[in-house]
Order: C-alpha cells, then structure tokens, then sequence
C-alpha cells in the first residue's frame, strides 16, 4: 500500500470522482469538495458516448478554410457571441496554430492511452459501487450522407486506424437492416464496436461520488478560493471561509480550474468549448446505439427515459446566457434524420466544456509545488477519459509510476 495521505480533491465531476474513489482504494484519505455537489455541470451535461474513437482534435487539418464559412453557416454547429471576439482572440490565435497534420497526429497520440480503453476503464471504475447499472456496452455509429461524405473525413479515419480502430462499413441496405429509424438520405454508415453509453451522465456521477463517501470520503460543498502551503509544500487549502489542512491537492474542476492553476504558477490558455443537449422525453423512437450525424456533427445517445441530442461549439465565455440558435439546429437536424420523431416533452441544458489551447488535458504535477496536482481540459471528451484519468492522477498522487508516459499532459508546458 502506498503511504497513506490525506488528499483534497476540487471539483465533484467525473475526473474528481474518479480520482477520488481510486485514491480511497489505494489506502488515502480523501475530501471531495465542489461548490455546487456532484455531477452538477460537464458531468451531468455531457452526450453520454464512452466515445473511445474520440482521440482527433477539432484543430484537423482544414480548419482554417473551412471556420469562417461554418461561423456564417446557421446550418452549421460553429457559433460566437461576437461581443466575446476580442477576448478570446489571444486564444484563439494559439488555439488555430494546432490546426495542421503533424499537430492533429501528436495530440492523437496523447489522447488515445486517455480515451482510447473506455469501456473497461468506466467498468473498472464502477465495478462494486451501484453505479454500474449505468453502463451500457454499445457500438458508436458514424452516420454519412454517402460513402464520399466518408471519405471526406480520411484523414481522422486513417488517424484512429493508426492507434488500433477497427469499424465496419455499411451501405444504405445494411444501414436500414441495423436501425431503420433514419431518413434514406443516410446512405452509409461506419459502426465501431467496444463502445459504450452512459444511461444518466448525471446519476451515475452521483452515485459514484456516494459510494466515496461510503467508502470514507469526507463531501463538503464549498468554493476554494486558495491553495496553502508551507513553502514548496501543500498544506492545505482555503474553502468557505475555512482552512483544510492536506498533505496534497488535486484540482479538477473543469473550465474553473484556471484561476486556481495560476496561483501555483501554471497560466494555462483555457476557454469555455460552450457545449449544448436536448433531452427528448418519451420518444416515439430510439436508435439502437449512440448516432453521430456527421452532416450536424451532433450526437444522438438513448437515455434512461429520453433521447440526447447533444453536440455545438459555441465561444462566448462563462458568463453569456444560452443561445437560441444552437437549440433550434439541434432539433433540425433531428427531424431531419429522424423523420417522424416525436416526444412528449424537452430539457435543455448549455454548459462549459474545458478546452485548452493545445486540446491535451493537463494530468499531473504542478512543478516547483510539492503535492500539487492538476486534472482538466479534456475539451469534449471528459466523461470518457474521466476513469483513467481520475487512476493516473491517483497513482502519481500515492507515489507510483503510472504505466503511461506522463510527458504530454504535463502541466509544467504552461509553467510561468
């Protein structure tokens, strides 16, 4: 066992749960702090796909010729608030410099040991703690207007070839045969199999934080405005107006964790990816597995009781009220694939998907502080990569060498 230490974990979503429930396994104690509780934003919000296939960036390779037009296009899933423009342009400008092969190929490969098994990472995690009944092995089915749509995309395709992907491809007939709910203007698919769902993103995140308070964790809800140290060394943290002492601290709270990154030095370029779902309630049809439309690259997951659309990028910071637009496409392009779709009721729901300017997440220690570790910026892909991310972070924690080269998710590549 390794030496047992008392560990604070900020933020309650599916990186700190994770972290948390390893780090209690492993012998630590551990206290799980989030200002709003368990599952209450990315992790209750997200599209619900064990998205395994999900290791290209968005920064591929034509971005930059093709972003204006999608900004313009309401048809397309690319919106801003232009009042928010001239505050995310030193983003941005970072952001779109990735746009180019050999970058979208290296951030592949760092994401591909985080995503890339996430189906037995979730079952590992879950194993034992009520929230398995959550998991739903399944395919991930890329739905294309035609087999040139496909082939469009052959760049990401031969990318995820390259890390070990293995998928069928289905024509209209085959496609019609696997699930018949979509219009005839789908005309070929692609179906990976060892996949997975998530039946409630939210429950299942708050189950498993209830088993680590079961298996000892201490929860409070409390906002963390500092982390206390005795020169190089973490001892505590400063929460609701208290301190609690710790012999180290791992933040993971998403998009949030910027302003507590930068008081241990790391000045991480990181915007909010505004991300949006619609829960159709009591449809009058369901797909047989997690769809991507790639014509609306948008997600239709079956849920317990609904149907999620999820997907949209918009940019418009934290504090900007949801949009209509990007709503009103999800449900377009719904009728649209899904002709004669019907339910009984809709939950809507925009929230903050972490996004780094290099699109790696940072995992691991805050060089120069002892006991200081971060975990965040998985951009659309936090539910999916949360487990293993959550185990990494808690062997480096307890002192062991994760199996994983560690090297590009350094925090220490932001370091002041």
């Amino acid at each position: 066992m390794d030496q047992s230490k008392h560990v604070a974990v900020i933020g309650a979503g599916i990186v700190g749960v994770s972290a948390a429930i390893w780090l209690l396994r492993a012998g630590h104690s551990v206290t799980l702090i989030d200002r709003a509780g368990p599952a209450a934003g990315t992790s209750h919000g997200n599209g619900g796909v064990l998205a395994s296939c999900a290791i290209v960036p968005v920064t591929g390779p034509g971005l930059l010729k093709k972003a204006p037009g999608m900004v313009f296009n309401p048809e397309q899933p690319l919106f801003l608030k232009w009042g928010y423009v001239p505050h995310l342009v030193p983003w941005l400008v970072k952001y779109l410099k990735h746009a180019n092969a050999a970058d979208t190929r290296r951030i592949a490969a760092a994401m591909a040991p985080i995503v890339g098994d996430s189906l037995a990472d979730h079952q590992a995690l879950a194993a034992g703690t009520g929230a398995e009944k959550w998991i739903v092995p399944s395919d991930y089915v890329f739905l294309y207007q035609n087999r040139a749509a496909f082939q469009g995309d052959a760049f990401t395709w031969d990318t995820r070839r390259a890390h070990g992907f293995k998928w069928d491809e289905m024509e209209r007939p085959a496609l019609a045969e696997y699930d018949p709910i979509f219009t005839e203007d789908m005309r070929f698919a692609v179906r990976l199999g060892n996949h997975g769902r998530i039946t409630d993103p939210g429950q299942y995140v708050k189950d498993l934080a209830a088993h680590a308070v079961a298996i000892g964790a201490r929860l409070l809800k409390a906002d963390v405005t500092d982390v206390v140290r005795a020169g190089d060394q973490v001892t505590g943290l400063r929460a609701g107006g208290d301190t609690i002492a710790c012999d180290a601290v791992l933040v993971a709270t998403g998009v949030w964790s910027k302003g507590l990154a930068a008081k241990l030095g790391i000045d991480v370029p990181l915007e909010s990816e505004r991300g949006y779902h619609i829960d159709l309630w009591e449809p009058n049809m369901m797909p047989r597995s997690p769809m991507m439309i790639t014509s609306g690259k948008f997600v239709a997951t079956p849920m317990e009781g609904r149907l999620r659309l999820a997907g949209v990028v918009e940019f418009g910071g934290l504090d900007a009220a949801p949009s209509r637009a990007p709503f009103e496409l999800l449900l377009r392009h719904a009728r649209r694939a899904m002709p004669g779709l019907t339910w009984k009721r809709e939950v809507e729901w925009m929230g903050h998907r972490p996004a780094p300017s290099d699109s790696i997440p940072l995992i691991g220690a805050v060089p120069g502080v002892r006991g200081a570790y971060l975990g965040f910026g998985h951009h659309h892909v936090g539910l999916t990569g949360g487990p293993k991310t959550g185990r990494l972070l808690a062997q480096l924690i307890g002192g062991r060498v994760p199996n994983t080269d560690m090297a590009p998710y350094s925090p220490a590549r932001f370091a002041r």
